[in-house]
């Protein structure tokens, strides 16, 4: 178990301008520090960095905590990891049993999947291993890498994993939903064998799933990879990123490769900085993982057709979530493993220092398959460059693109720039038909977000509210208020960074209180204004008091009840501005 007390004394000890800095350069001015905030675009330094109250604020994008928090939200890890973290970097000891909400409820289905990890890497060493070990010796997979994947056999036997996971009391219901097993009739058998196993692992590292491909002349499948189950979904997976994360976070830059082979063989070459997709386009949640590494995306699938198509595939999905990339396309060889292989580490990197922009790998894709000496090819390739400008936001490039096009093919620059304007007309008109939907808070919830923010800011405002209010009626603002007081009466005063240690292992009401801690803006802390607050928060609960009474008045078949609530209904009503009807 983990108690407040050791939290708070890692924080103590922790210095958030020395933490942060090891994150992004800060720039002292008066007794703050100041630097270009990681959580949004942000050109010019908006992130403040208080020594005093030993919290950061943005005041651009509202990013707001303290030191766990920052280091939470950049190293995209939960509240108890981002504490190991800060703790590692103060020397400190800190060994919690860190637990999503869904290991325990998974916590069997991890431990078999480990359990046969373990048992394909055993067997790799096994007399029955040496001809798996010989092809991979072939492939340039050494021992060392071998052990760096945890690259394992399964067996010839069809009855080997599943005996010793039934022997370890293990469920064969379990083995099969983890796609381990399979079952004909009442004929139980292994999905894996004679293959060497390549582990997939979730982003904490854990392998949820498995590779197996292989490795003697066969007319079977060359890969086949376990199915879905409730700890593997692929799209929620980048192959190597628990392994690739840190180096990522160093060079601010991220290599995404089709295969697992190439990451394994990028990262073996030295080149840590890599990550492999689990199918042939990113999904959402991918995208969503990519985004929170802050880095810049390098696109470098396989050469040929299908790397070509999933390179503009996922190319245009970057785009479209902002994310800042560009594409290495390789020669001569098929993918980035063999290409290490025939020309070594050194020529790779040559590629990956020297990427394209999205848009010249564009000027390329645009023309396959079409003859440009033929008219109306050319005129299907320019109009398709010319509707991809229209989606750029950069008149620079449009222009040079444009005369480049004007110059290659001899077409006059002031036709291409009035074919771009024909189609951007009408685009930009529909598209102020049908702006993005805006979530706004009610007056009542920023009345009642804005009081918590001056409690936790003031010991004040916490009297006042225990003594004018004393509580709200919806459950997430009641749950933070009682954590406030409970803070409060236990140490006898309020400090907004070890409150926000405090509560950071309670999942149900941290992310609350930090999305409070965004939107909130007053840096002056006065009565007059959070009196206001309360007056707009107490006229709102007893309107919600007056509709509850008028629907038990509707309802109640007894005489004196229905009186003594009428009597309530109107009690209420004369202390309520605004609703004497």
């Amino acid at each position: 178990m983990v108690t407040n007390e050791e939290i708070e004394n890692i924080r103590r000890n922790a210095n958030i301008v020395d933490i942060i800095s090891n994150y992004i350069p800060l720039t002292q001015k008066g007794k703050n520090y100041f630097g270009v905030c990681p959580f949004h675009e942000d050109h010019s330094p908006s992130l403040s960095v208080s020594t005093d109250k030993q919290i950061y604020k943005c005041f651009s994008c509202g990013a707001s905590g303290n030191v766990f928090t920052f280091v939470s939200e950049y190293e995209n890890v939960k509240f108890l990891e981002a504490v190991k973290i800060v703790a590692d970097l103060c020397g400190l000891s800190f060994t919690p049993q860190i637990k999503s909400s869904n290991t325990s409820v998974n916590q069997t289905a991890y431990e078999i999947m480990n359990l046969a990890s373990k048992f394909y890497q055993n067997n790799l060493n096994s007399q029955e291993g040496l001809v798996a070990k010989k092809y991979l010796e072939t492939r340039s997979l050494n021992e060392e890498i071998q052990k760096e994947f945890e690259i394992g056999l399964s067996l010839s036997g069809a009855h080997s994993l599943h005996a010793l996971a039934l022997n370890k009391k293990y469920q064969l219901a379990d083995l099969e939903a983890l796609g381990l097993v399979g079952k004909r009739d009442d004929y139980v058998y292994d999905i894996f064998q004679r293959r060497i196993m390549f582990p997939i692992h979730d982003l904490d590292g854990r392998p949820v799933g498995f590779t197996g491909r292989i490795y003697e002349d066969s007319d079977q499948a060359k890969y086949i990879n376990s199915k879905e189950s409730r700890i593997f979904k692929k799209g929620l997976i980048l192959f190597n990123y628990h392994r690739a994360k840190a180096a990522v976070k160093r060079k601010k830059e991220v290599i995404i490769v089709e295969g697992n082979m190439d990451a394994i063989r990028l990262y073996a070459s030295g080149i840590k900085n890599v990550v492999a997709l689990m199918g042939t386009s990113l999904t959402k949640e991918q995208i969503g993982i990519i985004k929170n590494l802050r880095a810049h995306v390098l696109l470098m699938f396989d050469n040929d057709e299908a790397g070509e198509n999933a390179t503009y595939q996922n190319g245009n999905l970057l785009k479209d979530h902002g994310i800042n990339f560009d594409v290495i396309r390789l020669t001569q060889k098929k993918d980035p493993d063999e290409y290490i292989i025939a020309y070594g580490p050194q020529a790779l990197e040559e590629n990956i220092r020297n990427p394209i922009s999205f848009l010249d790998f564009k000027l390329k894709y645009f023309k396959k398959n079409k003859d440009l000496s033929k008219t109306q090819d050319l005129v299907n390739y320019i109009k398709e460059i010319i509707n991809d400008l229209n989606s750029l936001d950069d008149d620079l490039t449009k222009e040079l693109t444009l005369k480049k096009i004007s110059q290659d093919y001899d077409i006059p620059y002031n036709l291409l720039e009035k074919e771009l304007a024909k189609i951007k007309a009408p685009q930009k008109k529909s598209s102020s038909k049908t702006p993005k939907p805006k979530t706004k808070l009610s007056k009542y919830d920023k009345a009642c977000q804005n009081i918590l923010y001056f409690m936790m800011n003031d010991s004040r405002f916490i009297r006042a509210f225990k003594q004018d209010l004393g509580f709200f009626n919806e459950k997430k603002y009641r749950d933070i208020a009682n954590e406030i007081i409970y803070y409060y009466e236990t140490n006898k005063d309020i400090d907004l960074s070890s409150f926000l240690a405090f509560v950071g292992p309670k999942d149900y009401i941290y992310d609350d209180i930090l999305e409070i801690l965004k939107i909130c803006q007053i840096n002056e802390f006065k009565a007059d204004v959070f009196d206001e607050f309360i007056s707009v928060a107490q006229k709102e609960m007893v309107k919600k008091e007056i509709e509850a009474l008028k629907i038990q008045i509707a309802n109640t078949t007894d005489a004196n009840e229905e009186i003594a609530l009428a009597q309530k209904l109107l009690n209420l009503k004369k202390g309520c501005v605004g609703n004497e009807k």
